[in-house]
């Protein structure tokens, strides 16, 4: 079960994948932006490459829950790259992904400009991480 992340911005999409075993997340790329179409072929190759079996995507909903432009660009994408594929999308409330990234990547001692390069990878991550832990199965 290989399930693939995304955090959907404006600009860019990081990108995000678990390993074979569904059990770990780790950073796979970060797509800029062309447009819906694109981004959905881009992502679909994606997709082939890794084996995916599944799609997350963080939902970056407001602060009273509320889903603005942000969250409904991440649907529109979420949606089409599920129809493209034929997989499974889940969505993932993602309002604090980028700070936990941030945190995260600041604690190893990654520098600024490296952090500016992967944020969205990491923040992929955290997004696929949450949903790890909701769907985990009790033993």
């Amino acid at each position: 079960m290989r399930v693939i992340g995304l955090d959907v911005g404006t600009q860019t999409i990081g990108v995000a994948a678990t390993d074979p075993l569904g059990m770990l997340a780790h950073p796979v790329c970060t797509v800029s932006r062309k447009g819906v179409k694109q981004d959905v072929a881009v992502l679909q190759r994606i997709l082939d490459e890794q084996e995916a079996t599944a799609i997350v995507v963080g939902l970056p909903y407001e602060l009273d829950g509320s889903e603005a432009r942000s969250a409904r660009l991440a649907r529109q994408i979420g949606d089409a790259l599920g129809t493209s594929s034929g997989l499974s999308v889940q969505y993932v409330d993602e309002r604090f992904s980028s700070v936990e990234a941030e945190r995260r990547m600041i604690e190893s001692g990654t520098r600024r400009k490296k952090r500016q390069e992967i944020i969205d990878q990491i923040a992929a991550v955290v997004i696929l991480e949450t949903w790890l832990a909701m769907n985990k199965e009790p033993r």
